[in-house]
Parts: C-alpha cells; structure tokens; sequence
C-alpha cells in the first residue's frame, strides 16, 4: 500500500466506526471490548489520541514515572469520561488529517484503527468490515517489528499464510485462514482463532501448560 491509499483507508475506516458508534445504546457504550479492563467506551476514547501533541505525551509518561502503559490507561480513562458525542465528535474530525500518535508512525495509525474497531463491534456482535489488503499491510508491518507487539513472541514459531489476501510469513507448523483472524492473533486477540486452520492453529488452541483449565 503507497501513503495516499493507507490514508484512504484510515479515513473510511474512521468514517464507518463513527457511523456505527452513534448507532449504539448508551449500554452498549459501557459492555467489555476486546481489549482487556477497557470497555467500548474506553477504546472510542483511546481512539481520539491521534492528534495527541508530543508535550503532552511526554507528560502523561512523566506523571505515570515512565510507565508508558500506565500512562495510556490513565490518560484513557480520563478521557472516557467525555460525553458520547464529544468522542465521536472528536474520532470523526480525525478524517483527513494525516497526524497520528507521536513516536508512531502512518502504519501504527492503520493498525490502531483496523484492529480498535473490531475490539468495540466484535464484542456488540456487530460487523465492521476490515479491507483485506490493508490487514495484510498492518499484519506485514507488525511481523516486521515484532518488539512493539507482545502477543508476537509466542507465535515468531509458526508460519502463517492468509486465505484472502497476499500476506504469507514465518516458518513451522502453519496457521491459515482470513486475514482479519490473522491480525487479531498477531495483536493478542484470538477471538478469531476458530476461524484459522493448519496444525499451528490447532496447536495454538490447545490450553498452554500453566493454564487453570489443565488442572
């Protein structure tokens, strides 16, 4: 993907999860997504820090004694206590602009978007289509830069090979299936996981050694 069209993306990614947003009840606002302790309405507000000024950035770290996550979530938090409208005010003025997170990059704005999407629709049992081509330019960037994704440490051993679109990397027990399932896993979310097939996947579904669910 060149720059203008991942912009193109971006902004008709943004446009579509606005549109669904004032779409939902204010306890669809409040229900868990798929990102950890953060509810719907938690993730529309991360989403508005895409036009965070560096100077402020580096004073919620400061304020968070260095702990960048710490720092998100506070500066979440505080966020989310906007009123409904302001968020999605604030998401949709977003179309357009090419700023994004300081220290990140136009691929990190893509995936933010792509994946933040799907953490607030997928859980509301709502469909937001992902473009294919643009989940595999986000799943190409992730495999690239392993380092700044966690949930990528324990798949570095397989080789995983999308269905339908043009993204094939790693190597060992092989994991296949739609790109969007493939995305999700490589950000640390496997709700998709029963979508992909291939002994890697069937591996990766078995319970890991120390999980409860062994005993």
């Amino acid at each position: 993907m060149d720059r203008d069209e991942l912009w193109r993306v971006i902004d008709a990614q943004r446009g579509a999860l606005t549109d669904q947003l004032e779409e939902l009840s204010d306890e669809e606002w409040g229900r868990p997504s798929l990102c950890a302790e953060w509810t719907v309405r938690d993730v529309a507000a991360h989403l508005t820090f895409q036009h965070l000024q560096v100077g402020r950035a580096l004073r919620d770290v400061v304020r968070a004694r260095g702990n960048v996550d710490r720092a998100v979530r506070d500066a979440t938090a505080a966020k989310a206590s906007a009123p409904t409208a302001a968020l999605i005010a604030e998401i949709r003025g977003h179309i357009g602009s090419r700023r994004h997170v300081p220290f990140m990059t136009d691929n990190e704005a893509l995936i933010d978007v792509l994946v933040h999407s799907q953490d607030i629709m997928l859980p509301l049992g709502r469909r937001h289509d992902m473009p294919a081509h643009a989940a595999a330019a986000c799943a190409t960037r992730i495999w690239s830069r392993p380092w700044l994704f966690r949930a990528m440490k324990p798949l570095r051993g397989y080789a995983f090979a999308a269905t339908d679109a043009d993204f094939r990397a790693g190597t060992g027990p092989v994991v296949e299936g739609p790109i969007d399932a493939i995305l999700l896993l490589m950000t640390g979310r496997p709700v998709l996981l029963p979508r992909l097939s291939g002994p890697g996947a069937a591996e990766l579904r078995q319970p890991a050694p120390d999980d409860p669910a062994r005993r």
